[in-house]
């Protein structure tokens, strides 16, 4: 079968390998469609090493070939969070952090290829009147809402996301679904804040020296936001969200931080009695829901995906998005083309 294979930073080369095997409570599926996440490129750039050479891909959607409960044909969303089961971690509900576990596509091989293979328990059946080509958003949607799950939005609650890629237009969406108002939106890119705003941003604003000041505005008497996302994976953008979240406030640092050295305000964190909440991946559940929210329209997919190539075109797509690409939001894959 086909393969790209990841055998060096900036290095995909197609490949012919052996078609997987599905093992004891493992399915194997043909692969359809994926994505190309933030992870992925910061695999592919080194900024997150693997073992090489490596299939990247966990942003995954296909069709049973055998293996599992489900019936060949069905159409599918691959969780490429792997877990043993067995471990304190796992057995407390927290899959997503067993020590044990691991990632598809970064951990073992992953969706960049004609057929991978996956635990069962990872395979979520979707439903077959849904729109597979935008399916593969719905694996970072799980974690937004995991996420968002642990932060706690409340009705009325002012949320600030600050990047407006695909997590943070997803997170906006989210928001707005659990009642959060305003929901702001900060990103330099005008069109991204004008599509933030259709898809539910009460207010969106540019970084700029008034930033501050604006929030400040719309926020009132709170005198800062409820909850920050940062969505960005840039250190000095929390720095700010330490700033801009009100006393008693919460910041979840959503974004993947490469970075190992910044300054940041600490003693606002002690001052201003700021929570910080962190989450990882997703948990099994929030699969069925995700899925859920997409199919009664609580979450449009549609708008983020900004560009479509054949499987084959995928160092095109790579490159696009290595050069920083300001026109790009999602690339979808489609391994029929």
């Amino acid at each position: 079968m086909k393969s790209m294979m990841l055998t060096a930073p900036k290095e995909v080369v197609e490949q012919e390998v052996d078609m997987p095997e599905a093992g004891p409570d493992e399915t194997l599926i043909r692969v359809t469609k994926t994505g190309i996440c933030g992870t992925d490129l910061k695999i592919f750039q080194g900024g997150i090493p693997v073992d090489y050479p490596r299939i990247m891909g966990h942003e995954t959607v296909g069709e049973v070939v055998s293996g599992g409960d489900l019936s060949p044909g069905t159409p599918v969303i691959v969780d490429p969070a792997y877990y043993c089961g067995s471990c304190y971690n796992c057995r407390d509900g927290q899959t997503n952090l067993c020590p044990n576990g691991g990632l598809i596509g970064r951990d073992v091989s992953g969706g960049f290829a004609d057929y991978m293979v996956a635990p069962s328990r990872n395979v979520h059946a979707l439903p077959k009147d849904m729109d597979l080509g935008v399916a593969p958003l719905i694996q970072p949607l799980t974690t937004c809402l995991h996420a968002q799950r642990m932060a706690g939005i409340k009705p009325g609650e002012a949320v600030l996301v600050f990047g407006l890629g695909v997590t943070g237009l997803l997170h906006v969406q989210l928001a707005k679904a659990c009642g959060a108002y305003p929901v702001i939106g900060v990103t330099r890119t005008e069109w991204k804040r004008d599509l933030a705003e259709e898809l539910g941003a009460d207010y969106t604003f540019a970084p700029s020296e008034d930033l501050k000041d604006q929030i400040l505005e719309v926020t009132g008497e709170k005198g800062g936001v409820d909850l920050v996302i940062e969505s960005v994976g840039q250190l000095s953008i929390l720095a700010q969200a330490i700033e801009l979240v009100r006393l008693g406030g919460r910041i979840l640092p959503f974004g993947i931080y490469t970075q190992t050295q910044a300054e940041l305000p600490f003693y606002n964190l002690y001052f201003k009695e700021i929570q910080v909440v962190n989450a990882r991946v997703a948990k099994p559940e929030d699969y069925p829901a995700s899925i859920d929210f997409v199919q009664r329209g609580v979450v449009n997919l549609e708008p983020l995906i900004t560009h479509n190539f054949s499987f084959g075109e995928i160092n095109k797509a790579l490159d696009m998005l290595d050069g920083g690409d300001s026109s790009c939001i999602k690339i979808i894959l489609d391994h029929a083309a």
